[in-house]
C-alpha cells in the first residue's frame, strides 16, 4: 500500500523560506510524476508544481521563480524549497505521487505566512 508522509511545514513571516519534504512507502514500481498541491480555506485545491521522472516540470505562476521543486528516485522522495513567501501561500500543501491509474495523496502539511 502506497503511504505519502509529509513534512517541514509551519508558521513564517513574510519574506521567509521553507522546505517541505514528502517520503513515498510501498512505492514498488517507477514514479512517473510527483510533486505539490496547495488548498487555502475556502479555496479548491490547486497545483504548485509536479516533476515528471523524465525532468518535466509543471509550475504554478503564482509561484515560478519563488518556488524550486526536486526529487530523488532512489528514495521515492520530493521537495519542495519555498522562498519568498507571501501571506497569500498560506495554505495545507499536499504531496501527490501520479501514475497513469491512480493519483496517492499525503495528508498534507500546513504552511502559513503571516506578520
Amino acid at each position: 500500500q502506497v503511504h505519502l508522509v509529509e513534512s517541514g511545514g509551519g508558521s513564517v513571516q513574510p519574506g521567509e523560506s521553507l522546505r517541505l519534504s514528502c517520503v513515498a512507502s510501498g512505492i514498488t514500481f517507477s514514479i512517473p510524476v510527483m510533486g505539490w498541491y496547495r488548498q487555502a480555506p475556502g479555496k479548491q485545491r490547486e497545483l504548485v508544481a509536479t516533476l515528471g521522472n523524465g525532468g518535466l516540470i509543471d509550475t504554478a505562476d503564482a509561484v515560478k521563480g519563488r518556488f524550486t521543486i526536486s526529487r530523488e528516485n532512489v528514495n521515492h522522495a520530493v521537495y519542495l524549497q519555498m522562498n519568498n513567501l507571501r501571506p497569500e501561500d498560506t495554505a495545507v500543501y499536499y504531496c501527490i505521487v501520479r501514475t497513469i491509474t491512480h493519483d496517492y495523496w499525503g495528508q498534507g502539511t500546513q504552511v502559513t505566512v503571516a506578520s
